[in-house]
């Protein structure tokens, strides 16, 4: 433990703020049962973007989820100040004792400042001024060499503070509630599947060079058919990823149940806590499938799975090793949108994979 570490006796209500993208947000669900744990008497609340609530709703061990409208900045100044105060009205009236900021995002200092906190702490974050180094009483190392994976980083601003979390704290957790399950339910029996009987395939990604050719997709998809596996195909309600499920839909022979745009957030995690196996690439849903407990088989290209592979699950991560320059973290060769050493991964390794968890 550091000399320094505060005395959390007495801290009643912690805000953790998150502000990045769904799968970032996931990642963190390890910090607010640690938390908990550690000081039971205690609130733990959340600041997210308001697209990635429904990442940490229901958590046991979150009091309260606010959020950041991730549209604020396009209203006119009157309703973007209306929205803020609105926010830091809130945040103050719960009198924080303990703020943990897990990112660079300006906002965590001007929130340690406004709020009054006794204890905060964030990352070190080299180039920043003196400033946002006076915000915080505590700051902690942000390991940036991809040899760490983004779960244990968040963890370390508690270690910081003088929390080591056990192993069995470190799971992501996701609670897709009863709403959730009740629509996937009914939605699995009209199309007569069973639980664990079927395969989870989410082909894309937010960020469409982190995708695998929909040729590849559907022989995978054909190959599962063939084994008497049914497939059920998601996709976020983007037309770029709509798109990509229609290009391997067009290409494969096996009957695929299309289920791409239809999904909240919550029913794709309870769609795929009933699934046997979980196939997609690194994208968000993929942090869901470890969040549930379902195996992953798992498609890397130019980002790290050393730092964003599938997390305390049993999983196979599929990667080229052809390509030396990976992981590059570039959008695509060159930033050209098109990885290849996500393109030359042949669907005959991925459904080798796949069959160590089906038993096929």
């Amino acid at each position: 433990m550091a000399p320094d570490a505060p005395d959390l006796a007495h801290v009643r209500r912690v805000l953790v703020v998150k502000l990045r993208h769904h799968g970032d947000v996931l990642l963190s669900s390890p910090v607010f049962t640690v938390l908990k744990n550690r000081l039971p008497e205690a609130e733990i609340d959340a600041l997210v973007y308001d697209d990635t609530r429904e990442m940490l709703t229901l958590h046991p061990s979150i009091a309260q989820v606010h959020s950041v409208g991730r549209r604020w900045r396009a209203l006119p100044l009157p309703a973007k100040l209306a929205a803020e105060w609105q926010l830091l009205s809130a945040l103050r009236a719960r009198r924080y004792d303990l703020l943990v900021h897990l990112t660079e995002h300006p906002r965590g200092a001007w929130l340690s400042r406004i709020l009054r906190v006794r204890y905060s702490v964030a990352p070190v974050v080299p180039g920043r001024s003196r400033w946002w180094n006076a915000s915080f009483t505590h700051r902690y190392a942000l390991v940036r060499n991809s040899r760490r994976h983004t779960a244990e980083s968040n963890l370390d601003a508690l270690r910081r503070i003088g929390i080591a979390p056990t192993e069995d704290e470190r799971r992501l957790q996701l609670v897709p509630g009863a709403d959730a399950e009740a629509t996937v339910g009914r939605l699995l029996a009209e199309r007569a599947l069973e639980t664990k009987r079927f395969v989870h395939l989410h082909p894309a990604s937010r960020w469409l060079f982190k995708c695998w050719p929909a040729a590849e997709n559907a022989a995978l998809i054909d190959r599962f058919h063939a084994a008497g596996w049914p497939v059920v195909v998601t996709a976020a309600p983007s037309p770029k990823e709509i798109d990509l499920v229609r290009a391997i839909l067009s290409k494969t022979k096996a009957p695929v149940i299309d289920l791409s745009g239809k999904l909240s957030l919550k029913e794709l995690a309870a769609l795929t806590a009933r699934a046997r196996l979980f196939v997609g690439v690194d994208s968000a849903p993929m942090h869901i499938a470890a969040a549930v407990g379902t195996p992953v088989v798992a498609l890397f290209g130019p980002s790290s799975e050393i730092e964003w592979g599938p997390w305390e699950v049993p999983h196979r991560v599929i990667a080229s090793t052809r390509h030396p320059c990976r992981p590059c973290g570039l959008d695509g060769c060159g930033g050209g949108k098109v990885s290849e050493c996500l393109t030359s991964l042949p669907a005959d390794t991925v459904w080798d994979a796949a069959r160590e968890f089906l038993g096929v």
